[in-house]
């Protein structure tokens, strides 16, 4: 009977999340001034009432009775005032803060539910109907005008009939939620989509089949090494005999006929299995990668909940709104990030404080309102905490600093460099310590957090107020479905999950309306829209192929937004590794990642969401125009002198980032993977090289060494030399430049458009 139960909670935990998801939903959009449906609601909190008492938690069946009742009232034109609002959060906050606790201590008994929400829901049945204000469908934190548990009259007197089990046993109203009192679980749950599970499975099956279609393989190779050794026997028979007879011989031929049958048959055979099983390996694999992900509410989702009861304990009224939730994460990353992140939401509601008077004369709602945003942002995510508070004291933050010796008497720091000061450990602006900041860690711990993901933390004034401190953490390796297109003669990649349809298309039924270039498209669900027609060369600033008469493009979806993206030609669709964004050459508004294809050689993989966004400026030509108008970039590249540049990097990333940019600018470029390389080549005088970008740190000989080595030669004195690399200590660049470099560059800081510009000056 145990094991059944503990499946019904397995089940009841999934569910319930949903319903309390749904609900909390429906309070934001009110909170927003947007229509929810009400009906929705109720029936959302019935349904969470039935399931509870399905497997027997009268606790949450008591809570989910009176959120009915109460959504009944809101249903039938009762407006959501402000105390049910924040009523509803906390009774949200202690059903899942109770479920929590089962799914710790499997089989043990539950605590009790405090009793705070239930008296809360019950003083807002009972109390009249309030007309919310221009805040009170905010939802977060109870407001000081609430009325107090004790005062609260009968209830309802038509609220649905009272669940016949008795009422939960009630604790203190500020005990704390059970899953921040418990330990951590011994054994960690994972919870998987249910599609991704079945995927798995068939992954699984089919490569459980491939391993079985092996064992007819074996036996052929068993009654093949028979038949060769009965050959033997009859050769060597044969080999006794003074006159071999032509019946011996003949047999001998049938049987090596039969051989090279066998042979070839289980050739054939091999190579089938091999490749059946290369794809189930592959296909289980990349299941198995998928699954490793989870949405990053598995992890943070809860911690919005921890916010809202310290935001209790400490009498302040609080918004939490956590968006980005389902992107799907390492798991591993996401427990990292856990503390930090917690600890970056309690600053927020710590320094994001103000008197309600001084929020009123700001034009601000009475509540704190503190986002948590997770998102994918050029190949790297980004863990943001903002508020609407006063901002960042800067003249604090100084005066602390100058205090603890940060900041010598004299010196002078602008808002970046103060800001950065707030991440030492120790510092602090509080006036006093409290349960919620003074010690001076907390922001310390995110930042130790961060670099130890290999990421950054920074921390912002917003406009018109506020403050926003953002991780930018590298995304692990995973392997996604890319598909690949050319664009501008080079190859490209785009997650094929933001691709929605391909499309061939003549150049005569596009559109043109304010000057974009515009195509009609029946979008899933039967709706029709204009979408923008833009080709990734021009997205790219990359010369375009001549326009043919239909266009290849590709339906991109980005988002909520949509739009037509021109390529010159599709090549494959292939599931491959996707590496972090190069630590430069790339625009991290356009570049998600790189990809490895067949032979090492790599290629950007882009951002939907930035491409979709840098075609806001680009302007398809029209379907007509047989030549674009004089003057333009792509004429002045294919007009002027290709001088030759030698690229120097053991990288074949960055040889070929460095090679893209160049020629892109008209540059013809020639590689070479280290000084030694480079240094040969150039001996050799294969062609004329008018100028050399090469990176310091190489095998064999470095960048110091080969440039030094061609300072020595009389014929390449005065060759163009820039260095390009990660070591940017001001004795490395001092040593550059005392060799003879023209420039020195530092990947750090790494600009395309300066790297253009100092070869443009030295050429």
């Amino acid at each position: 009977m145990s094991d059944i139960r503990q499946l019904l909670l397995a089940a009841f935990e999934v569910e319930h999340r949903e319903h309390i998801e749904a609900i909390r939903a429906a309070l934001g959009a009110a909170g927003e001034e947007r229509l929810p449906d009400w009906n929705d609601v109720f029936r959302r909190a019935h349904s969470l009432k039935g399931a509870a008492r399905a497997v027997d938690l009268p606790a949450v069946e008591a809570l989910a009775h009176r959120l009915e009742a109460l959504f009944e009232r809101v249903r039938t034109g009762t407006p959501l005032n402000r105390e049910a609002a924040n009523a509803t959060q906390l009774a949200l906050d202690r059903i899942e803060a109770y479920v929590a606790a089962l799914g710790q201590a499997p089989g043990a008994s539950p605590a009790a539910m405090p009793g705070d929400a239930l008296a809360a829901l019950e003083a807002c049945l009972a109390g009249p109907a309030v007309r919310p204000g221009p805040d009170s469908a905010r939802p977060d934190s109870p407001s000081p005008d609430s009325p107090s548990p004790a005062s609260s009259a009968p209830p309802d007197p038509a609220p649905p009939a009272a669940p016949h089990r008795p009422a939960p046993q009630e604790g203190p109203p500020s005990a704390p939620s059970a899953p921040e009192a418990a330990a951590e679980p011994a054994q960690a749950m994972l919870r998987v989509p249910a599609e991704a599970v079945e995927a798995m499975a068939r992954a699984s099956h089919d490569l459980a089949s491939t391993l079985g279609a092996g064992a007819g393989l074996a036996e052929g190779l068993g009654r093949f090494a028979g038949q060769a050794g009965a050959l033997r026997q009859r050769a060597a028979q044969l080999a006794g005999e003074a006159k071999p007879g032509r019946e011996t011989l003949r047999a001998i031929e049938t049987a090596l006929a039969g051989l090279a049958r066998e042979a070839a048959d289980l050739a054939r055979r091999h190579a089938v299995s091999a490749n059946a099983l290369e794809g189930a390996v592959s296909r289980v694999r990349a299941e198995a990668e998928r699954l490793a992900l989870v949405p990053a509410e598995t992890v943070l989702g809860p911690l919005a909940r921890s916010l809202r009861e310290t935001a209790r304990e400490q009498g302040r009224e609080v918004d939490v709104t956590m968006r980005g939730l389902d992107v799907p994460v390492d798991r591993a990353t996401l427990q990292a990030l856990k503390d930090p992140v917690l600890h970056a939401l309690r600053n927020a509601l710590s320094h994001g404080h103000e008197a309600p008077g001084r929020r009123e004369a700001a034009g601000k709602p009475a509540a704190l309102a503190i986002t948590l945003e997770v998102a994918l942002r050029g190949g790297r995510l980004v863990v943001a905490v903002s508020d609407d508070g006063p901002g960042p004291d800067l003249a604090a933050i100084e005066t602390r600093a100058r205090e603890r010796g940060l900041l010598a008497p004299e010196e002078q720091a602008g808002p970046e460099a103060l800001l950065a000061l707030v991440f030492e450990p120790g510092f602090s602006t509080a006036a006093r310590v409290d349960t919620l900041s003074g010690r001076g860690f907390g922001l310390s711990v995110v930042a130790d957090a961060a670099r130890a993901l290999q990421g950054s933390v920074r921390l912002e004034a917003r406009e018109p107020h506020g403050a926003r401190l953002a991780m930018s953490l590298p995304l692990a390796a995973a392997r996604r479905s890319l598909l690949l297109v050319e664009a501008g003669g080079a190859t490209f990649a785009l997650p094929g999950a933001a691709v929605e349809r391909l499309l061939r298309v003549e150049r005569a039924s596009l559109s043109q309306a304010l000057g974009r270039t515009l195509l009609r498209l029946a979008l899933p669900g039967g709706a029709e829209a204009s979408l923008p027609v833009v080709a990734l060369a021009d997205i790219l600033g990359l010369p375009g192929a001549a326009p043919e008469p239909r266009l290849t493009a590709i339906l991109l979806r980005a988002g909520a937004g949509r739009m037509v993206l021109a390529v010159e030609a599709l090549q494959d669709v292939s599931t491959r590794l996707v590496l972090p964004m190069p630590a430069f050459g790339a625009d991290p508004d356009l570049v998600a990642g790189t990809a490895l294809l067949p032979g090492d050689r790599p290629v950007l993989v882009l951002d939907p969401e930035g491409l979709v966004a840098r075609a806001e400026g680009v302007r398809m030509a029209a379907a007509d125009a047989a030549e674009p108008p004089g003057g333009t970039m792509a004429d002045a590249r294919r007009s002027m002198v290709r001088a030759t540049i030698l690229v120097v990097d053991d990288s074949i990333t960055t040889r070929t980032l460095e090679k893209g940019i160049l020629e892109a600018a008209g540059y013809r470029v020639v590689v070479c993977v280290d000084g030694q390389d480079a240094l040969d080549r150039l001996r050799a005088e294969i062609e004329p090289v008018d100028l050399v970008l090469a990176d310091v740190e190489m095998p064999r000989l470095d960048g110091f060494g080969l440039l030094e080595a061609l300072r020595a030669d009389a014929r390449f004195r005065r060759l163009p030399t820039v260095l390009m690399t990660s070591r940017g200590a001001a004795e490395d660049v001092a040593r550059g430049l005392e060799l003879g470099a023209d420039a020195y560059l530092t990947k750090q800081t790494f600009d395309q458009r300066a790297l253009l510009e100092t070869i443009g000056r030295l050429l």
